[in-house]
């Protein structure tokens, strides 16, 4: 298998570095995109002359993880720590109770500042302070939600209880689960342990 590691649009390939060292992995560089359309157009670029691939999307990016996996026919999807889709037939890339948060963010020109100075996070040192400053209007964008996209080969590792609905959610569509305790950057903090989990639940989520 070819793992394909998808890191958020608001961190960059860097937040993926560690780890994909580790399993020899591509990863996607979605920097520049400010559209959800350039965001994808960036993920599929990535998994060009790949095969037998398994996608490895983080936080924001796996809400494109259904339909970047039925463009390119990915074997399975690993998530880590990541938003899911829900049911369809598309979704927003933030819900709404979120969308406030991030209105009191945005500058005059409706630009939010890079994601490591919305937290007060020591484990957000760990990611460039110049990262990616994306637009208030990716976030009010929607994308498209294959239909039974959550039967498809599919796990999930989760670094805390921040995605507790998304577990909950896994749990009940009987994917492989595991849980390393950690913030939600804990690739950079234990890239091993976050290699080997990703690629036991691959083999999981891929088994007959």
């Amino acid at each position: 298998m070819t793992y394909l590691l998808l890191p958020s649009p608001l961190l960059g390939p860097t937040s993926w570095a560690r780890v994909a060292e580790l399993l020899d992995a591509r990863v996607a560089d979605p920097r520049g995109a400010t559209t959800s359309a350039d965001v994808l157009a960036a993920y599929v670029a990535a998994a060009e002359g790949l095969s037998d691939v398994v996608l490895v999307p983080h936080s924001n990016a796996g809400l494109y993880a259904p339909l970047l996996g039925a463009r390119i026919g990915a074997d399975a999807v690993v998530y880590v720590d990541a938003a899911l889709a829900g049911d369809g037939p598309d979704t927003g890339l933030a819900p709404e109770g979120f969308l406030s948060f991030l209105r009191g963010l945005a500058d005059a020109e409706g630009l939010l500042p890079p994601w490591s100075q919305w937290w007060d996070d020591p484990v957000v040192d760990l990611v460039p302070a110049d990262g990616p400053r994306l637009p208030l209007t990716y976030f009010t964008s929607r994308i498209e939600v294959p239909p039974g996209w959550a039967d498809r080969p599919s796990g999930y590792l989760a670094f805390g209880d921040t995605y507790a609905e998304e577990i909950a959610f896994a749990r009940t569509h009987g994917w492989p689960l595991a849980a390393l305790p950690g913030r939600h950057l804990h690739q950079l903090v234990a890239p091993a342990d976050v290699a080997a989990a990703v690629s036991d639940l691959a083999a999981r989520a891929a088994a007959p």
